[in-house]
């Protein structure tokens, strides 16, 4: 407001600005100015009295508005039930929302959905993995026996009952085998990808997170080969990538796949290390092999008559070669400076 005295204006303009940085507000009624005012009026001609009494009641009033504002906030925030329903909390209050339009997609799920879109291009159909699981579909059904040494290999979360946070989307190939066994008897294959965020007890680096995405696929006929593997997987990297590709395997081990291999990718000059050997020419991007027959086993499916082949690729890891992301870390860090490069 508007004061009709100028010292009590000048005196205004100071309290309220210390009030604002007040945490107790009480206390800005304790100031030593406005005593000052109040000690200042019996001083005053007595024709200038009125008007200056007047315009110290208005500040007074003013901060006591400020102090009764500050005491209605500190009490609502005390009350709230984070367990109650919303109204039970406004008690007449309703909070400003934050506006959608601040907000973004994840670059992880915009890169998901991108891939997601390249394999219903291709013909494959997506089951989303679970975060929590158990035994036999995480180790049984994919040929790891109990105490196999290969189960030592995953250094897994798990449950005090038991239950395990899946290290790998492979934990659920059994179930889209069972699912879609029919397509078999239909003649037509079983072409799964299954996206989902697994759980691994790692030490934590530039290139190693605890948890990230995973994209497991699978792929089931008669007549299926590691060529159909290869072709299928070049042609998805290349769309992915828009870019032709070089790529090459060599033998590996895994329990649910055999023969197993790594596949690798010519690597890009953006991650050349400059070392001039072999290992600067090549980037191993993922494990895959054709389905273990004790797997289609496991499923209801003859291996005598059909074949697959699967594989397993971390997402975060196509993502950070795509943007040329330094550190895995930045997905789960919640940092608003990354993420809004991506909005």
């Amino acid at each position: 407001m508007s004061y009709e005295n100028s010292r009590v204006s000048d005196v205004a303009n100071i309290l309220h600005a210390r009030a604002s940085s007040l945490v107790n507000k009480a206390e800005i009624l304790k100031a030593v100015e406005l005593k000052g005012l109040l000690a200042e009026l019996p001083t005053l001609p007595v024709e200038q009295r009125a008007s200056f009494g007047k315009d110290i009641n208005h500040l007074k009033q003013e901060l006591q508005n400020i102090v009764n504002e500050s005491a209605d906030t500190q009490e609502r925030l005390a009350t709230i039930d984070v367990t109650a329903p919303f109204d039970v909390n406004v008690n007449g209050h309703r909070p400003e929302l934050l506006p959608s339009t601040g907000g973004s997609i994840h670059p992880l799920m915009t890169e998901m959905d991108a891939i997601l879109d390249i394999f219903y291009r291709m013909g494959f159909n997506a089951v989303e993995s679970r975060q929590i699981d158990d035994d036999y579909h995480m180790f049984e059904s994919l040929n790891f026996p109990e105490g196999h040494p290969a189960r030592d290999d995953y250094d897994t979360f798990m449950t005090t009952d038991g239950l395990i946070a899946p290290a790998h989307t492979s934990t659920m190939q059994n179930r889209v085998l069972k699912k879609y066994k029919e397509n078999l008897e239909k003649n037509e294959p079983i072409a799964v990808v299954i996206p989902g965020r697994v759980f691994r007890n790692e030490d934590l680096d530039a290139t190693h997170e605890h948890t990230f995405y995973q994209l497991e696929g699978v792929y089931v006929d008669k007549g299926v080969n590691a060529g159909h593997l290869i072709a299928t997987l070049k042609t998805f990297l290349e769309e992915y990538y828009q870019q032709q590709l070089k790529v090459k395997t060599q033998p590996f081990y895994f329990p649910f796949t055999e023969p197993s291999f790594e596949f690798a990718i010519s690597r890009p000059e953006s991650l050349r290390k400059g070392t001039g050997t072999e290992d600067d020419d090549w980037l191993e991007l993922l494990g895959c092999g054709m389905v273990h027959p004790n797997v289609l086993r496991m499923a209801g499916i003859d291996p005598e008559i059909y074949t697959g082949f699967a594989w397993g690729v971390g997402i975060d890891r196509l993502v950070l070669m795509k943007y040329g992301i330094e550190d895995i870390r930045h997905f789960e860090s919640a940092k608003l400076d990354f993420l809004r490069q991506f909005a």
